[in-house]
């Protein structure tokens, strides 16, 4: 990696923790400069201001799994073998490896945390980038789901999409046993959540 790479790379890595413990207000450049041990100029030179560098936080994880996602949805949308199990695993599957692979959990809460404080720019910026993902998703629940009016199916994805973030951040009550790897935890938590959105979507 060259020194230029280097140096953005640990901008993104130091912003990525600070969003996640002070959010995106109450992380200053300053923290971020002493952080990654950079100087302003790097930060400007880099990302240009503090709401391109947010985007770049989010554009580093967020690519990587909506692709993941749109491939493994492309695999099962339109066949009339297709359940609404197969659409929820191509939705949650690739959103939980991302959560375990390290620092995908830190993640996790920078995403839960775009979510608790209703950032505008943040709001536009994952729209206009990333709600084609949600679209298409949308389209085969809503084939397999005619019986939902298109408001109760946007209920209700959005409340399937904040079980998942919930269960992404590792905040829930239920953590992985001593003794229980974190692929065989990661196995069991995509089963129960696959359980329950399916009960959640299908419900008359």
């Amino acid at each position: 990696m060259n020194s230029s790479a280097s140096t953005k790379e640990r901008i993104l890595a130091a912003a990525e923790v600070l969003f996640a413990q002070r959010g995106f207000d109450g992380a200053s450049l300053r923290q971020l400069t002493a952080a990654a041990e950079v100087n302003l100029a790097a930060v400007n030179y880099h990302f240009g201001s503090k709401d391109k560098l947010v985007e770049e936080v989010f554009r580093r994880r967020l690519d990587t799994l909506n692709g993941h996602r749109l491939a493994a949805l492309s695999e099962v949308t339109g066949k009339p073998g297709t359940t609404l199990e197969d659409v929820l695993d191509a939705f949650i599957r690739p959103a939980l490896a991302l959560s375990g692979d390290g620092t995908g959990s830190l993640f996790m809460r920078v995403l839960a945390r775009a979510f608790a404080e209703h950032d505008d720019h943040l709001r536009q910026f994952m729209s206009e980038n990333y709600g084609h993902v949600m679209r298409q998703f949308t389209a085969e629940f809503a084939r397999l789901l005619p019986q939902l009016s298109r408001e109760e199916l946007y209920w209700r994805i959005d409340l399937v999409t904040g079980a998942l973030t919930h269960a992404m951040s590792g905040f829930g009550m239920i953590q992985r046993k001593g003794g229980v790897s974190e692929a065989a935890h990661r196995e069991q938590t995509i089963a129960h959540l696959i359980r329950f959105a399916t009960a959640g979507l299908s419900h008359p």
